[in-house]
């Protein structure tokens, strides 16, 4: 799950070398805090959050077999 995210914000990105995941998960979910560039947030967000939303509903619907709550939290 996590190389599926990362695939996907190097897609959006310019500097893919900057893009970093890290995952965080206990017993009842799941966050993934994605670094990237300052100069690259805005392509990771989209206008309106609407990217960083359509993001985080493929990654829900992947983990949708595990029961937890899936967060992805997007930082520069």
């Amino acid at each position: 799950m996590e190389e599926l995210l990362n695939f996907l914000v190097k897609a959006l990105v310019e500097d893919e070398k900057s893009v970093k995941v890290e995952t965080e998960e206990d017993e009842q979910s799941i966050t993934y805090r994605v670094k990237v560039a300052s100069s690259d947030i805005g392509k990771v967000i989209g206008k309106n959050g609407k990217t960083a939303t359509s993001i985080r509903t493929i990654m829900k619907s992947v983990t949708a077999k595990t029961h937890k709550k899936v967060f992805v939290k997007f930082e520069d």
